[in-house]
C-alpha cells in the first residue's frame, strides 16, 4: 500500500531532525539510478523543501529519496525569509543539509554555494553569542557612525547587510556540519553528468579556468579540476579559521568588500553596471564553448535586473526554469530551457512559491522534470 504524501513528508521531517543531531555518512550503495535530477537553491523551510521533492515524485516512503532517484543539489542550503523567520530558518538549513548528506554519496551529490562556505569563511571565527550580537548591531546600523563601529569590531564583514540580510541565519552547529562534510569529501564545487553538461553553483568562465591552468577541457575535466582543487585546499586546512579557496573564491571583508569569484559572481549585460570581478559580474559570452552550465544562485527577478534588454520586459516568474542562449554577440534570456542554452538557471526562489510550482531539472532529458 502506497504511503500518503503527508505521511512521506512527515517521516522525512523526522529523519531530518535526527540527521541534524547525528548525521550518519554512508558509503556508496552502487545502485543504478533510473533518473537523475538537479535542484536549485533549497533556501526554504524543511517542509517546503520536502514537499517540492514529493510533488515531483522523488520522495520515498522511508523518509529518504526513492532508491532509483539521483539528486544534485546546487548549493545555498541556508538563509531565507524575514527577520521573524530566522529561528526556523537557522534550524531548517541545518536539517536540510544534514538530510541530503545522510544519503549515499552516489545518490545525492551536494554542490556548495556562497551561503554554505561563508560558514567556514567570513563567519568562521564567530561564536553563537558573537553572531547574535553582530547581527543585532547590523540590524540597527542606520547611521554612518553605527556602520563604522560595526565594521571596526567585525572587520570580516563587508557591510551590515552581509549579516543582517544575506547570511542572517547562522549558528556554530552549521559550521561544524560543513567542516565535517568538507573533511569527508562529501561536498563538491561541481558535478558533470556528461562531457557537455556542468552543474555548478554560479557558473565558471574561461578566465576562471585559466586559474586552474586548464587549456583543453570539457565539463567532466572542469568538474574534476574544481573538486581536486577543493579537496586539496581542505586537506591543508586545519578546520579552524577561514578555508582558503583563493583565487577561485575570495572572502569578503570591510577592507575589500563582498566576496568575489566563482561562488559569488553573476552573469550580466555589460551595457549596465561594469562587468568585472570586483562587481561580482561576468559577461556570459566569456563562458567556455560547447558546455551547458546548470546554475543556481540567482532567481528570475535578479536575472531580469542583470540582463536588461537581453530578456523579456515583464514581471519575474518564480518557480520556473530559465535559459540563456548565446550566438556570437547575441544573447537571449528566456523562460523554459532547451539544448541550445549555454546557461540553465534553476534557482526558482523556493521560499516564494507553492511546492507544486517549483520546477526541477531532469539531467538526462535536459528539461523540466516531468513526474514519472
Amino acid at each position: 500500500m502506497r504511503v500518503s504524501s503527508d505521511r512521506r513528508v512527515t517521516v522525512a521531517q523526522l529523519k531530518a531532525h535526527e540527521d541534524a543531531e547525528d548525521c550518519l555518512l554512508l558509503s556508496p550503495d552502487g545502485i543504478s539510478r533510473a533518473f537523475n535530477v538537479a535542484m536549485g537553491d533549497p533556501q526554504a523551510s524543511l517542509s517546503m523543501f520536502l514537499r517540492v521533492l514529493d510533488m515531483n515524485g522523488l520522495l520515498g516512503e522511508k523518509g529518504r529519496l526513492r532508491p532509483e532517484v539521483g539528486l544534485v543539489s546546487l548549493g545555498d542550503h541556508f538563509d531565507w525569509g524575514r527577520p521573524e523567520d530566522r529561528a526556523e530558518a537557522t534550524e531548517d538549513g541545518t536539517r536540510i543539509l544534514a538530510w541530503l548528506a545522510a544519503h549515499p554519496p552516489d545518490q545525492v551529490q551536494i554542490i556548495v554555494g556562497n551561503h554554505d562556505l561563508v560558514r567556514v569563511g567570513e563567519l568562521s571565527r564567530f561564536t553563537d553569542a558573537d553572531y547574535i550580537e553582530a547581527r543585532a548591531l547590523a540590524d540597527a546600523a542606520e547611521q554612518p557612525q553605527q556602520v563604522a563601529a560595526l565594521l571596526a569590531k567585525y572587520p570580516m564583514l563587508a557591510s551590515p547587510a552581509v549579516i543582517s540580510r544575506d547570511y542572517s541565519c547562522f549558528e556554530v552547529k552549521q559550521r561544524d556540519l560543513l567542516t565535517r562534510l568538507l573533511k569527508k569529501r562529501r561536498l563538491k564545487l561541481a558535478v558533470a553528468p556528461s562531457k557537455e553538461l556542468l552543474c555548478i553553483h554560479a557558473g565558471i568562465t574561461v578566465d576562471d579556468l585559466s586559474m586552474l591552468e586548464l587549456r583543453e577541457y570539457d565539463a567532466q575535466s572542469i568538474a574534476y579540476a574544481l573538486n581536486r582543487f577543493l579537496d586539496t585546499r581542505v586537506a591543508k586546512w586545519q578546520g579552524e579559521g577561514p578555508l582558503d579557496l583563493a583565487p577561485l573564491h575570495e572572502l569578503g571583508s570591510a577592507k575589500d568588500g563582498e566576496a568575489r569569484g566563482i561562488l559569488a559572481h553573476r552573469p550580466a549585460n555589460p551595457t549596465g553596471k561594469k562587468v568585472d570581478r570586483s562587481n561580482r559580474r561576468y559577461d556570459p559570452r566569456n563562458l567556455p564553448a560547447g558546455i551547458t552550465q546548470v546554475i543556481g544562485h540567482i532567481n528570475d527577478k535578479k536575472c531580469r535586473e542583470l540582463f536588461g534588454a537581453w530578456g523579456p520586459q515583464k514581471p519575474p516568474e518564480f518557480g520556473v526554469l530559465r535559459g540563456l542562449k548565446i550566438a556570437g554577440d547575441t544573447v537571449k534570456y528566456h523562460t523554459g530551457c532547451d539544448d541550445a542554452d549555454r546557461l540553465v538557471f534553476i534557482d526558482g526562489a523556493m521560499n516564494q512559491v507553492a511546492p507544486f510550482e517549483y520546477e526541477l531539472y531532469d539531467l538526462e532529458l535536459r528539461q523540466r522534470l516531468i513526474l514519472r
